[in-house]
């Protein structure tokens, strides 16, 4: 099933995601669900707050980036109760996106790895350390869990400048290739 998404504007977006309980029903179905969604919407990544659900997992796609870094090559994993325990590294700034912010693009600057600690689809716990669009893409993701998004990295200037199409975002008045919820109307 393919979910709309949800945008800026949506009080979910900034609230902090609940834990899933190992026996939860219907777990790998929204695994799959919540990966067709990200295909469909053209993403890498996608965590629930995002398809209006408060829970603590987010899916991730990186293979597209493996002519840059070969190991990412198959990279596809979700990501359950997942908890950031370092990052570390130099800052380096790429140009993010977001399902949650379409239209919207800006330079962020994230630490370049990252170890996290998480649940597979298992319920088998993980530790691992990832660098590079990795990490960059698992700490975005992360932040949605943490109601935090990508534009609070951004100076009081560049958010100011950015206000007319968060706005515009808030309203509906996007139009982005895949569906979205507009914040207070379901």
């Amino acid at each position: 099933m393919i979910y709309p998404i949800t945008v800026y504007g949506e009080p979910l977006l900034r609230k902090v995601a609940e834990p899933i309980a190992k026996n939860m029903d219907g777990l790998q179905q929204l695994i799959d669900d919540m990966f067709e969604t990200m295909y469909h919407s053209d993403g890498v990544g996608l965590a629930a707050p995002q398809i209006g659900k408060s829970l603590r997992i987010f899916v991730i796609d990186a293979s597209s980036a493996a002519d840059d870094e070969p190991e990412l090559e198959g990279f596809k994993k979700a990501f359950i109760n997942p908890e950031i325990l370092e990052r570390r590294g130099d800052e380096w700034v790429m140009n993010e996106g977001c399902l949650s912010l379409p239209e919207i693009r800006e330079d962020v600057s994230r630490p370049e790895f990252v170890k996290i600690k998480y649940m597979d689809e298992n319920f088998v716990e993980h530790v691992e350390e990832y660098g590079g669009f990795a990490a960059r893409v698992i700490q975005h993701e992360y932040d949605h869990l943490e109601g935090v998004l990508f534009i609070d990295y951004l100076s009081p200037l560049r958010k100011r400048m950015l206000k007319g199409k968060l706005t515009a975002i808030s309203k509906g008045k996007v139009h982005p290739a895949y569906r979205i919820v507009i914040p207070g109307k379901k």
